[in-house]
């Protein structure tokens, strides 16, 4: 006899999953693989992170707070951390700010969330630069925004009307994901000066400010309009995302926000709902590293390694990809963005066939709110060995070559 009863359906999933994709599962997943070059992920070089050196902040750390740093903490994060983060934007804008304008995040992504939670209701306009980085769209997905494209020329019919239904306007002027490319001063001024007029906020997300390879990246927007405004509280439209991700290592999970301070309050009840507060234990070994002096000893060397591999990933390219592709290489950053040179390649088609040649890249559709872009794909180079990135490249060739045939074969 059967004891099993027929089960009534369960409420569907909200709606919004419909809409996303699994390419960052994909590849993260991928990135495990020892038979496939990834240059699919945005992922640090894990032999450059420092182990030593953090396995010895973390003893300074526990000495130092104790217990105290093991428990559940301030929504805002730690104390010091944030007057250290405080300090820092002072010294680079040339503008007194202070802990009331700093909250600590779980990594910049958190802060990408936070502001989605509370400005964006479904509907609502984001003016985002384009293309746009897939983590920003991911972050905002459930909040069922609608999107503007960001015209760094300014010049666009209807622009000027967009930027004022906006909630807010999104900007990575610092090698940006996906496209490595650097925003000039002047375009970052003018933009400022049309947020300003439009009066809405300007979320500056700058989490590879610290990979400068070809000098350096110059004034963020945030120190734009403190230079403008250079007394009194903080109380201007940006709200700048940062991280130690990228300078020192991904697994600390400690980015921060800097922005007015009724904003920042505002993102600290938005994170209250989130997770009540990040790790202080990782805070405080972040804050060591800091003070010590090690970030900044430590940024010279992974610069002076991306961009050996931002180089070898170029010259491969030009020998291996040049036929179908173009590219700039990147000043800072950690991408290449390689826009096919005819209508003939479709990067969501190509993927299939790199995967069977056993190498991966990240499909420009995915940086498209509609999906629509799919003539570029993102390839990254810090991830890899010089001698990777090569082998990486020919196997791209390949797949190039066998998804061209594939697609001349289905057109005989």
């Amino acid at each position: 006899m059967s004891f099993s009863k027929s089960r009534a359906a369960r409420p569907a999933l909200a709606g919004w999953l419909s809409t996303g994709n699994s390419i960052t599962q994909q590849f993260m997943a991928i990135g495990g693989r020892a038979d496939v070059v990834s240059l699919a992920g945005g992922l640090p070089a894990a032999e450059l992170y420092p182990v030593e050196a953090i396995a010895a902040a973390s003893e300074r750390a526990l000495t130092r707070w104790g217990s105290a740093i093991l428990e559940y903490g301030p929504i805002e994060g730690l104390p010091a951390l944030r007057a250290a983060i405080a300090t820092r934007f002072s010294a680079t804008t040339g503008r007194s700010f202070g802990p009331e304008n700093v909250l600590l995040t779980t990594g910049a992504m958190q802060g990408l969330d936070l502001v989605g939670k509370a400005l964006v209701d479904p509907g609502e306009l984001i003016v985002a630069q384009f293309p746009t980085y897939l983590g920003a769209l991911d972050a905002w997905r459930p909040r069922e925004p609608s999107y503007a494209q960001l015209d760094w020329s300014l010049q666009r019919p209807g622009f000027e009307a967009e930027l004022r239904r906006a909630k807010f306007v999104y900007a990575v002027p610092n090698y940006s994901n996906p496209t490595g490319a650097l925003v000039l001063q002047a375009e970052r001024a003018a933009l400022l000066d049309k947020v300003l007029e439009a009066g809405t906020w300007l979320v500056e997300d700058d989490p590879y400010l610290p990979l400068q390879f070809d000098g350096p990246a110059g004034p963020s927007i945030l120190a734009h309009h403190a230079a403008r405004h250079p007394n009194g509280p903080y109380d201007g439209p940006v709200i700048y995302l940062g991280t130690l991700s990228k300078s020192l290592t991904p697994g600390l999970r400690v980015g921060w926000v800097v922005g007015e301070a009724g904003m920042v309050a505002t993102l600290a009840l938005a994170k209250q709902s989130t997770d009540i507060a990040s790790s202080l234990l990782t805070q405080a070994i972040a804050l060591e590293l800091i003070e010590s002096g090690f970030e900044a000893d430590h940024v010279p060397r992974i610069v002076t390694a991306y961009r050996d591999r931002r180089d070898a990933l170029c010259r491969a390219a030009t020998e291996h990809l040049s036929e179908w592709f173009e590219w700039e290489a990147p000043p800072g950053g950690m991408f290449v963005w390689m826009r096919a040179k005819t209508t003939d390649i479709d990067t969501d088609a190509l993927y299939a066939h790199a995967l069977a040649e056993k190498v991966a890249f990240v499909p420009s559709s995915v940086f498209d709110p509609d999906g629509a872009l799919k003539s570029a794909m993102r390839v990254n180079f810090t991830r890899s060995s010089p001698e990777v990135l090569v082998e990486g490249v020919r196997r791209l060739e390949r797949a190039v070559k066998r998804y061209l045939a594939a697609r001349a074969g289905r057109a005989a």
